[in-house]
């Protein structure tokens, strides 16, 4: 059983801004408990120790990531361990953290009897829970803890989160993503990459979606994620994607492949925007990553070499952006789609409640023309329409920028 823990890390180290909200939450009564979501090494565990230590109170850590599953009896356990520091310490109670939840099986119905017997007795210990794949917590909050938890979603690092930490610029941003654990290898690019796939997508495709999730291909769910980062950027229809993958199943198998790597924080498949959401869902998806480290640790050819090829430096930035947006939608503050007509084409479509953006990306890429635009206002008449890159919004201006600042206020620098 694991010790208390106090973290001595938290006030020396980059504090994410979605900490604001879970100390004010912690440091406030027992109302929910709290559940920090969102992709492997993003910071949820160092934003939740930096918290706790903050807001002073005093805390057990327990980690279910073990090669062995844990059970709900150690979920139990944990719970009672908790209990006991919150009854030693008066008033202010104490906070229960159990990290990577979603890898105990059944935990929620568990999670529910403890937390509605802590209810009844008045106990004071809150709760935090964390997990690696939203999709896969989600599904185990489901009905079993309706109305008692509230979510924070964690996303991949923004370019100006990694620039204030770390001082990156924005093409270090562009080539190497938004891990900040791998950024002591930025200068050792093949132990970066190695990093990027040994420690971050194989744990992911090699135990975590199928330990969670009932995958019948596993060959075919690692050639769907490679040629999505291959693809990234690009509409791919199903019946494409059927002529590049072997033993591909069918369009359903690759959709369902898709929707878990999305889970699991990896990328998106965004569907054409439309009048109506059923022509939306049935459309062709553009594939997306939401990191781009996932696309150059695949190719291995240097932030310098790659910079050189405007063609692949170009599909690169866009990927950049559409990462930023899809991260964004990911938290629940947008909706992001693209938009084609023929031959023509808006980049990305953006909407949140009755705003909406058209977004063309330009950097690096041969001329083009903005046909796609003109049709696309033609026809639904944005609130904004955007140029990145290109002569138009700085690039590192608009990575660094929420998206609610540029589509409610304008985009103004």
């Amino acid at each position: 059983m694991l010790d208390t823990v106090t973290t001595s890390a938290g006030s020396k180290g980059f504090v994410r801004p979605q900490a604001r909200d879970l100390i004010r939450r912690l440091i406030g009564p027992r109302h929910f408990i709290q559940v920090v979501a969102g992709p492997r090494q993003v910071g949820k565990t160092t934003m939740v120790l930096q918290v706790v230590e903050q807001a002073g109170l005093p805390t057990h850590y327990a980690d279910a990531d073990h090669p062995s599953l844990r059970s709900v009896t150690w979920v139990e356990q944990q719970w009672e361990t908790g209990r006991l520091l919150a009854a030693r310490s008066g008033r202010q109670g104490a906070v229960l953290v159990i990290d990577e939840v979603q890898k105990v099986p059944e935990w929620s119905d568990m999670v529910k009897y403890l937390w509605d017997e802590d209810t009844r007795m008045g106990r004071r210990l809150k709760v935090v829970l964390l997990g690696s794949a939203p999709l896969l917590v989600q599904r185990g909050l489901g009905d079993s803890l309706a109305g008692r938890f509230q979510s924070i979603h964690l996303p991949h690092w923004t370019f100006g989160e990694m620039r204030e930490a770390f001082g990156w610029s924005v093409d270090e941003y562009v080539y190497y993503g938004a891990y900040p654990g791998a950024v002591p290898l930025v200068k050792r690019p093949d132990e970066w990459a190695r990093y990027i796939r040994d420690s971050l997508v194989e744990p992911v495709l090699g135990r975590d979606i199928l330990l969670l999730s009932r995958v019948h291909k596993p060959a075919l769910l690692r050639q769907v994620f490679d040629l999505s980062c291959a693809y990234s950027g690009r509409i791919l229809s199903y019946n494409k994607m059927l002529g590049q993958l072997q033993d591909a199943g069918n369009t359903t198998t690759i959709a369902h492949y898709l929707h878990l790597l999305h889970g699991a924080g990896f990328l998106a498949g965004l569907q054409k925007y439309s009048g109506g959401a059923l022509r939306r869902r049935a459309s062709s998806p553009k594939l997306q990553v939401l990191n781009t480290a996932l696309i150059t640790a695949r190719e291995g050819t240097g932030l310098h070499q790659a910079r050189q090829d405007q063609d692949s430096w170009g599909r690169l930035v866009e990927s950049a952006v559409g990462a930023h947006l899809a991260n964004a939608a990911a938290a629940g503050r947008c909706e992001v789609y693209y938009w084609r007509d023929r031959n023509r084409e808006v980049d990305f479509v953006v909407r949140s409640g009755q705003r909406l953006a058209a977004i063309e990306v330009k950097s690096g890429r041969a001329p083009t023309t903005r046909q796609g635009m003109a049709a696309f206002s033609a026809a639904y008449k944005p609130d904004r329409t955007l140029l990145v890159g290109g002569g138009g919004i700085d690039i590192g201006w608009f990575l660094s920028t929420p998206v609610e600042e540029w589509l409610q206020a304008g985009a103004e620098q």
